[in-house]
């Protein structure tokens, strides 16, 4: 497992502070669906264990990345949300352990698919989805071949140990989601992800940027390893960041991991006083961006 970093600075003597220790779910996909899945619930359990209060899962958590080629039995893996059994089953497991649970899962909507995350309370209640807006087409990732443009907005769910929100692996590249996630109130941001190849060089930089552009936390998933199908090869390496960008923990770039962090809420307002982007925005200034 990664090692665990705490912050620079200590929060036992600040009553402002509220730590809430976050868990990524970090694995391969070399098993078959149905034991990926077991997996999956195995390890929320560990992280769970460990104290985590609040866990995301990578980027279609409930089967390979099945993207890598096009293939319609794929189809059949996708689900109803929130009556499939994923989601059912998380629930579950969310209420047992009184943690919070951040599924990616691929969605059936009535025969519309869509890469979603849904996002379950620590009571196990379902807070609501969010569907990855963005969605590539390069070899390898043949995603258009699979799911439609997200269609939920931004919305960020409040939680019993926090406000998040979701952003998914391609979405990373467009910075306007990720303001509008701030916008809406984001504490952290979680971006489950599948990643492989030259992305590495920017793996460290967007999401970071993002933290620090917007004032939050960032949970970042990576896959790890060759998978069962397809020739990429996943190169780990989730992190958490703060809202300067300081990289607080880091996953193994070639192994299963449970990457931990404790981030302190509390020391949001500091952060966004610090540097006020939100006094210092000028929307109406911003029209270009809303244009075709």
């Amino acid at each position: 497992m990664s090692q665990f970093l705490q912050q620079h600075h200590s929060t036992t003597n600040n009553p402002g502070s509220r730590v809430v220790r976050c868990a990524l779910i970090q694995t391969g996909g070399m098993m078959n669906p149905t034991e990926i899945f077991q997996r999956q619930v195995e390890l929320v359990r560990d992280a769970a264990a460990r104290g985590a209060q609040v866990i995301c899962l990578q980027e279609l958590a409930t089967g390979p990345y099945f993207c890598q080629v096009e293939t319609r039995e794929w189809f059949d893996l996708a689900e109803p949300v929130p009556e499939g059994p994923s989601t059912t089953t998380m629930q579950a497991l969310a209420a047992e352990l009184g943690v919070v649970i951040v599924l990616p899962l691929y969605e059936n909507a009535r025969g519309d698919f869509y890469n979603t995350a849904v996002v379950i309370d620590a009571d196990g209640e379902y807070l609501g989805k969010y569907r990855k807006v963005h969605i590539p087409q390069a070899d390898g990732f043949y995603e258009k071949y699979y799911f439609k443009p997200g269609n939920t907005g931004y919305p960020v769910f409040d939680t019993r140990f926090g406000r998040i929100g979701v952003y998914i692996c391609y979405d990373r590249r467009f910075p306007e989601g990720a303001r509008a996630l701030g916008i809406n109130g984001a504490e952290i941001v979680f971006i489950p992800s599948a990643t492989s190849g030259t992305s590495i060089r920017t793996w460290h930089v967007e999401q970071r940027a993002h933290a620090i552009a917007n004032r939050y936390f960032v949970g970042t998933i990576n896959r790890v390893g060759k998978e069962a199908i397809g020739p990429n090869e996943f190169y780990g390496q989730s992190y958490f960041c703060d809202p300067d960008g300081v990289v607080l923990a880091e996953g193994s770039a070639t192994e299963e991991d449970i990457v931990l962090a404790d981030l302190d809420l509390g020391t949001l307002q500091d952060a966004r006083l610090n540097l006020n982007v939100w006094r210092d925005r000028r929307p109406e200034a911003y029209g270009l961006l809303t244009q075709p």
